[in-house]
């Protein structure tokens, strides 16, 4: 079978899947788990058998046209190179893990089937985007991923949270595919094609005439898809769908198409040095403000959905930096430890017993209870927090290694600007990663909130994916490094001395800051009235005073529902906390700009519709009906009436034409 075959299986495996799955959910439940796992497993086996035999070497092309589609031709075509390749088996594998977990996390819910056919159209849609050689092609993988979040976000449709979040991320998105649909339209008629190897050929001879515009029109779309500031406020709130679809969503699906697209296209932005400044802000204001938020969070997959918005905006600096070898790079090893973070909050939430319970200020007694999350996650946060050996460290230093090439000029790609702001951005998110990552852990495993009813230990199949996820959030990073450069255009991720230096050292200071300010936190908290409940549950009168047993009481319900007093979030942040947990109020600034003026203008033209045009509607209606009723009231069925006012008539007709014969 040749490689061309097998790329075609990829996308399609899943896309048969998901119909069959559809077709077959209620009429044949026992085929809906099988038809969720095997076709996306398969998938993985050839998009690494795929991987294996392009082997990092020359790019894979082939193209089909199935129709005139005009003066720009649109066409089936495929580009496969060493980027293209891995990120395939990373889709695939991510993908496979969370149709194998699933199987254990919703074992019990009645939509079972619906939610793994969306999953496996999800997936089949990312591969489409992944391989695609042809920009319309892609922009359909691209859109069918939009449509798919909708109903998975909302998968619990009967919470008004999820309704909410399901629509918010559908428009969001929105908003952004529309400028990136017009980019797409204005560079396909400049460089007279949507091949993505027309294109960039276009752009190496100069033939295009506005590639400014058309990059900042793209990256519209990118910061929608990808979560970048300012179209990032959906993720957060779409971690109201379960907890399985996060882990696709922030590891190998929808936020990842965004960086993978610039990256296929970096010529095309590196053509424009305002361009790529404006990336780099993007990416830096993503970063800081993501990471801000992230440590003010107290519901654990918000957490993790702000730290996925930020570690994107790593990936987007390397490509603000004119390195697409370090944000892949970053991509592959953030879907490991992010995939692994978010099923492994699964889990917890599982043993738990409700999404509602997911806040850490609440979690007690986690460690024992869930000892295979409680390990991984550990991993997981490590390589987050980019501490060595752990795979994190080296794709996050390779991004801070493209950073200080372009400001010590050992590259040319990006303007100096650009460099400095990933690095410096680069550098604080760094700090401020390592510190939310301690808190989550202090919080979720040595918390002191109110314990949770334990629901038994969760399958065997939940805890069996996330230590194979482990691996890679393990060893990835030190093999990779080393491998990779051949299947990435050759470029040297090696870590560099001095970025390694500095991201370690700030790292490192930020998680022991953390710890620092949660030792003093929980002292303190002893010593207070309420922070002996919350140590004590069991209100020991003896141990506290009656008033703050009381004044808990009024606040919780019950001494058993204490928040957790010891979170450093509030310290470390300061006055900043309140800001930072409402995601620093970007919604409400779109309510203001946006959804109210839109609401206003739909009330007046309902205002219009409804009093202006309709009062012409009825009018027109109600002068016939007056007229109607005139003439019914000289309809009296009198004869002897009809007849005289025939007389009266002919005689004022005679008089009439007599007076005229007069004049005459």
């Amino acid at each position: 079978m040749t490689t061309t075959t097998l790329a075609v299986l990829v996308p399609l495996l899943p896309f048969l899947g998901a119909a069959a799955g559809l077709l077959l959910g209620r009429s044949a439940p026992g085929f809906v788990r099988p038809l969720a796992v095997l076709p996306t497993l398969a998938s993985l086996v050839l998009a690494a058998l795929v991987a294996a035999r392009q082997g990092g070497g020359r790019a894979l092309d082939a193209v089909t046209e199935l129709t005139p589609t005009g003066s720009v031709p649109v066409e089936l075509a495929l580009h496969i190179d060493g980027f293209a390749a891995l990120v395939a088996v990373l889709v695939g594998t991510v993908a496979t893990c969370v149709q194998i977990y699933s199987t254990g996390y919703l074992r019990d819910d009645p939509r079972y089937a619906s939610y793994a056919a969306l999953v496996s159209l999800f997936t089949s849609a990312m591969f489409l985007v992944v391989y695609s050689g042809d920009l319309m092609v892609l922009l359909v993988g691209w859109e069918v991923m939009g449509i798919c979040s909708y109903f998975l976000v909302g998968h619990y449709w009967e919470t008004p949270e999820a309704r909410a979040a399901s629509l918010k991320a559908f428009l969001v998105t929105k908003l952004g595919d529309v400028p990136f649909l017009i980019g797409l339209l204005a560079l396909a008629t400049e460089a007279g094609s949507f091949r993505i190897t027309k294109i960039l050929g276009a752009v190496a001879s100069g033939s295009l005439d506005h590639p400014t515009l058309i990059a900042l029109l793209l990256l519209a779309g990118v910061a929608g898809k990808s979560a970048q500031f300012p179209l990032h406020t959906w993720l957060p709130d779409a971690m109201a769908g379960p907890t399985p679809v996060s882990a696709l969503i922030h590891a190998a699906t929808m936020v990842a198409a965004g960086v993978y697209f610039v990256a296929r296209l970096l010529p095309l932005f590196e053509a424009s040095r305002a361009a790529m400044v404006v990336l780099a802000v993007m990416a830096a204001v993503t970063m800081v403000g993501s990471a801000l938020a992230a440590l003010a969070q107290d519901d654990i997959k918000r957490v993790l959905a702000y730290s996925t918005i930020g570690q994107l905006g790593y990936m987007t600096g390397a490509l603000a930096t004119g390195d697409r070898g370090a944000a892949v790079f970053h991509l592959l090893s953030h879907a490991a430890f992010k995939a692994l973070l978010f099923l492994a909050a699964g889990v917890i939430i599982h043993a738990v017993g409700t999404n509602s319970l997911a806040a850490m200020s609440r979690m007690r007694g986690l460690r024992d209870r869930v000892p295979d999350a409680y390990w991984t996650m550990t991993v997981a946060l490590l390589a987050l927090a980019a501490i060595p050996p752990f795979s994190g460290f080296f794709s996050k230093e390779s991004v801070l290694g493209a950073a200080e090439h372009v400001v010590t000029g050992h590259t040319e790609h990006a303007p100096g600007a650009a460099g400095w702001t990933v690095l410096v951005a680069g550098l604080i998110t760094a700090l401020l990663t390592a510190a939310y990552a301690t808190r989550l852990w202090l919080l979720a495993f040595r918390g002191r909130g109110a314990e949770a009813p334990d629901h038994g230990r969760q399958p065997l199949v939940m805890n069996a994916v996330l230590w194979v996820l482990a691996l890679p959030s393990l060893a990835l990073g030190g093999l990779a490094f080393r491998l990779l450069p051949d299947w990435f255009d050759g470029q040297d991720l090696t870590p560099t001395l001095t970025t390694s230096v500095l991201g370690t050292g700030v790292a490192l200071v930020g998680g022991i800051v953390t710890y620092a300010a949660w030792r003093h936190t929980t002292a303190l908290a002893d010593r207070t009235p309420l922070g002996a409940v919350a140590a004590h549950p069991e209100g020991d009168a003896g141990l506290v005073e009656a008033e703050a047993i009381a004044a808990h009481r009024a606040a919780y319900g019950d001494l058993a529902s204490a928040p957790d007093p010891s979170d450093p979030g509030r310290l470390l942040l300061g006055p900043v906390h309140r800001h930072a947990a409402a995601g620093f109020h970007l919604d409400a600034v779109y309510t203001t700009l946006f959804v109210r003026p839109v609401q206003a203008g739909a009330s007046l033209v309902r205002f219009l519709d409804r009093e202006v045009v309709d009062t012409y509607v009825r009018a027109a209606g109600v002068l016939p009906r007056l007229l109607g009723a005139a003439v019914r009231r000289a309809q009296t069925g009198n004869v002897q009436t009809y007849v005289s006012a025939l007389l009266a008539g002919t005689v004022v007709l005679a008089v009439a034409a007599v007076l005229v014969a007069a004049g005459a």
